[in-house]
Order: structure tokens, then sequence, then C-alpha cells
């Protein structure tokens, strides 16, 4: 069902209510960039999250998991330099610390703000700083400053990762913003990286948590650049309520325009996560049509695009369509493999997302190139001058027909370069 959705300015400000800041308070030596975020509503928001799913979690993601069970915050702070991960009690306590600092500022309760860090494993952030910085950070929240709390949580990332959508509810406008950091050790098998979501929808805890899980199922949980599962992946929204709607309380119509609004929000910010992947070259996305179900769709989407092999020849420019077929075998889903076709395509020219009044593109306004590679799981000989030509765009899709029912699903990655290695090489330093 679709509903019209349409992308506006703003990120995280974007929704009534909210204000954001990011400055540089010094957290590590070598980094001269913003380093600390805010992000903070001036009333109570009905909340939700999802978490890493890996067994050593780090003590913010511990600090705000139990905050958030009560299903209200009004503030999230991250801090970038330090993932606060394997650091123990101290580390909690770390947390705690700016999670009061904030709350101190801002008038509030500790147990109403999100905390999140991002950055090296194992070593203590020096939060003194943070808490020393603190004042200057509340001071200059403004609806404008979502700009300085969009790079304030980056790290190896090359580009921010915002978005902002706006639908209308029950005759109110309501609106949903975003901002995501994420480049690295980013996986299927996990919540998010850091994702910060706001709305001013009036909507329910518990429902602004079921749409926030089926959201993530379509989205983050569809991304993979190196198939590793960090230990702060952490996704957080809070909502304001100023819209005016009344209060989405059960699934129905509202929901599901909220629902539709929240993922082509998400779809968005996981394109850009994973087209920004740690030396990525190109964004890859795979399309599997006419499988069994969603689910079996989506589970080989996800093989194909985890692939270390597959991702190695989209880097090469190298149509191994072998890889691909592979790849759909050891998926674990079922499919036909003798009624199996699959195309490389693409559009040359630069990557867009999106601006205030379009969608996002991919490549230019002509039509996209489109080789077929594999029909009836048999490869095919064909132009490698034109296949090369496909996969050297800064986007390319890996398209999956099958002939067992009519659901599809899709899922993104990136290519496979050298600099992933020179990046994690000497990523402490």
């Amino acid at each position: 069902m679709q509903f019209e959705t349409k992308f506006i300015e703003g990120g995280v400000c974007a929704p009534s209510g909210f204000t954001a800041n990011g400055i540089h308070c010094g957290l590590k030596s070598s980094r001269t960039t913003n380093d600390l975020a805010l992000i903070f509503c001036d009333t109570m928001c009905a909340s939700a999250g999802i978490f890493t799913s890996n067994r050593v979690k780090a003590e913010c993601v511990k600090l705000t998991q139990k905050n958030l069970e009560g299903g209200k915050m009004q503030a999230a702070i991250c801090n970038v330099c330090f993932a606060n991960a394997c650091t123990g009690s101290e580390g909690y306590k770390n947390a705690e610390r700016m999670a009061q600092a904030a709350a101190a500022s801002l008038g509030l309760n500790p147990q109403n703000v999100i905390v999140c860090s991002t950055g090296i494993i194992g070593q203590q952030i020096p939060v003194e700083k943070i808490e020393q910085n603190i004042s200057r950070l509340v001071e200059g929240l403004s609806k404008e400053n979502y700009a300085e709390a969009r790079s304030a949580i980056m790290t190896t990332d090359t580009r921010f990762k915002e978005c902002a959508v706006e639908t209308e509810i029950g005759g109110k406008k309501i609106r949903i913003g975003g901002m995501c950091k994420g480049s690295g050790m980013i996986h299927i098998n996990m919540g998010t990286m850091l994702s910060f979501l706001t709305t001013d929808c009036a909507i329910t805890p518990q429902m602004l948590k079921l749409a926030l899980k089926k959201s993530a199922a379509l989205t983050y949980n569809c991304v993979s650049v190196d198939g590793d599962t960090s230990t702060n992946d952490t996704l957080t929204i809070m909502a304001s309520g100023k819209a005016g709607n009344t209060e989405i309380s059960a699934e129905g119509e509202d929901f599901e325009k909220f629902l539709f609004a929240l993922n082509k929000l998400n779809t968005v910010l996981a394109m850009k996560i994973a087209a920004d992947g740690e030396g990525a070259s190109r964004l890859v996305e795979c399309t599997v049509r006419g499988a069994k179900s969603e689910e079996v769709a989506r589970g080989i989407a996800k093989a194909v695009i985890k692939s270390n092999l597959v991702k190695a020849a989209m880097f090469g420019r190298d149509a191994n369509c072998g890889r691909v077929l592979c790849a759909m075998g050891y998926s674990g889903f079922d499919f036909t493999v003798e009624k199996t076709c699959v195309y490389f395509s693409s559009k040359q020219g630069s990557l867009r997302f999106f601006d205030a009044q379009n969608d996002f593109q991919i490549g230019s306004e002509n039509e996209a190139e489109r080789i077929e590679v594999i029909h009836d799981g048999v490869g095919l000989s064909f132009d490698e001058k034109k296949a090369a030509r496909i996969l050297s765009a800064e986007a390319v899709e890996i398209e999956v027909i099958l002939e067992d029912g009519n659901a599809q699903g899709k899922a993104w990655g990136c290519d496979l370069t050298y600099d992933y290695v020179k990046i994690n090489g000497d990523y402490r330093s």
C-alpha cells in the first residue's frame, strides 16, 4: 500500500519540538572535528529502541536499554572516538556520568536520556571533557544545528547521513527526521549502527516499538558492509506527539501510514550507510523477485550482498555470475535453481539519494543498462565489455528473477576494496 510522503529538509530537527547541536570537546587529540552530539525535545517523548545482537555489549547500550524500559525519553547524547565497550564497571559509570551531565544541564531526569558512544573498543572515555563542555553543547541547541550534530557522530564515515520526511495522518502533517552513522563493522545481524530518529507523531511507546521493529527488518537489517556486528549498534526513536494527530494506539490505517513514512526514511539512511562502506567505491543493491515469500527473497538478497567473493567481483568490475548463484545456494533458503535468472544493471552518472523535492536517484535520468548473465540456472556467454561498463557505475544492481512465487525483497552492500584493509589496519591511530 502506497501513501503520499515527501522528503523535506531539517534532519532530526524537522519534527516539532526538537533541537540539536554538536561540538568539538577534544576527546582525542587526532580529531579536530565535532565529537559530541546532543538531541533534545522540549517535551517528554514516547520512545523505543533496538540494539546490537552481539553478546558483547557496550556499557552505553546496557544503560540505554535499561532507561528505555519506561518508554519515555527526552534527550540523546552521543560521543565518538571511544566506544565505551569492554570497559567494565568504570565504563558503565562513565555512561551514567554522560547521562547525568546532560540531564543536569537540561533539567531532566538522567533516566530520560539516551546515551550512545562509538569508536575504539576497550579504552575508557575521558568523560571529564564531556562534563566540562556540556554547558556549551546545551547552549548551542537550535533547529539549525542539526548540521553540527550530524557531523559529530561520524567516525570513518566520509559523508554525513540524514533524512527527513513528511506525510499526513488524521488530517495532520507529521514529520519524521533521522541521522545515522555507519561505515564499518556493519552486518545484517543487528539493530543498526547508530541511528537517531525523531518524530512529532502522537503514538504510544508500544506501537512505536512495533513500527521500529518492522522497519528495521526491511531496511537496516538488510545492509552488510563487512560481516562484523558492532558492540554498539543502537537504533532509537523519540516521538513528541506535537503534530496533533489522534494518538496511534493500535494497528490500522494511521499506523500503516506512519510505518510507510518510516520505511521511506530508513531505506534512504540504510542505502547511504551501504554506499559509504569503508573503502567502498560503489553501492551494490540486490533485488530478488518471484520468491515464495518476502522472508525468502530478503534472505537470498542478504546472502548475495554479504558474500566477500561477490563484493570483490564488484570491485574488479568482473561479471563473475557464478559467485552470485553460489551465494544463493548456501543462503539456507529454498528456491528452484533451474528456474533462476540473474541480471546486472546500472545507470551511468553520479549517485544521488534525494533532495527536499525528489526521491533518491541512482545514476542519471537515462535508461539503465542491463545484461543477463544466468538463465534458468546456467551461465551465459555475454558481452564482457558491456558487463564491465555496467559494473563500473557508482551503483550496481544484481537482479535475481525466480519462478517460485510473487514475493520480492532487497538488500544493500558495497564492494570490497584495498582501502578497507588500509582503513582498518591502523584504526586505533
